[in-house]
């Protein structure tokens, strides 16, 4: 595991999907855990620490980074004026409670069924980024009251389970309710702050055994795997931006769909061993 000719591969395996996950997350409006977890996965995988605990690892890790893209995305949509914040601040505190309850359910729960989850949810994402159209709605408006207090909570708590932000999931919710797809994506970052910062004490308080915990770990967080990640997020993200204003991101969101849909599938082939 300490061979250089391992380690650089993998090194510039995690740049590159860094790179990814913050071009996706500017153009697509989809969160880079989307991206992130599976290559983590992986990653870890690869370097022999695949265990009962991996998916605790890649889940701790993604959401870590999703705080610090999250508020660099938030306030870069917010200078231009596309956040709805009555929208935020309605739908935080419930997203906040279902991510606490997540963050201590994911560490509780075994890779193989974490790994089930991403895989089952995975799908259902693809499909959506892939096949689903801008004029589909089920309502004019996002939902008030008692609808709200029990779908924000489930949107915090299945974020969370799979290490995403709020874009995979609340840029489709808010679009399904009649919110422009710039908002959504917009009023989507501040949901990914309100799901990764509460989730991480949950993440920060599992403890990994030492034989399948990669070095500089604290709790279920690897830090280079952090620190690379964010370095190379930050840098492609606005340029995913400025490709969501120049070109046709249909062609490319059916590619990506399809790529994610494999992906979640091997997760499940994983999960139950075939």
């Amino acid at each position: 595991m300490e061979n250089p000719t391992t380690l650089l591969p993998l090194l510039f395996f995690l740049l590159a999907t860094g790179a990814l996950a913050g071009v996706m997350a500017g153009l697509l409006g989809v969160g880079g855990g989307i991206v992130l977890v599976p290559a983590y996965f992986y990653l870890f995988s690869s370097l022999g620490y695949a265990g009962g605990q991996v998916m605790q690892l890649c889940l701790g890790t993604s959401l870590a980074t999703i705080v610090v893209t999250s508020i660099r995305s938030l306030h870069a949509h917010n200078r231009k004026g596309a956040v709805d914040w009555s929208v935020l601040k309605s739908w935080s505190i419930g997203i906040a409670i279902g991510a606490i309850i997540g963050g201590f359910t994911a560490t509780a729960l075994s890779s193989n069924v974490l790994q089930a989850v991403f895989g089952v949810l995975g799908v259902v994402v693809g499909w959506y980024i892939g096949f689903g159209k801008q004029n589909w709605q089920i309502a004019e408006a996002l939902p008030r009251g008692i609808k709200r207090a029990f779908i924000s909570p489930i949107l915090g708590f299945l974020s969370v389970l799979m290490g995403i932000g709020g874009g995979s999931l609340g840029v489709p919710l808010m679009s399904l309710h009649g919110v422009a797809i710039h908002r959504a994506v917009a009023t989507a970052a501040g949901f990914g702050l309100a799901i990764s910062l509460p989730a991480l004490p949950g993440f920060l308080s599992v403890y990994i055994l030492a034989e399948v915990r990669p070095p500089l770990t604290i709790g279920a967080i690897n830090l280079p795997a952090f620190a690379i990640t964010i370095a190379m997020t930050l840098i492609t993200a606005p340029y995913g931006a400025r490709l969501a204003h120049t070109m046709d991101a249909k062609p490319l969101k059916r590619v990506f769909a399809v790529f994610l849909t494999l992906v979640a599938l091997n997760m499940l082939r994983k999960a139950f061993v075939f």
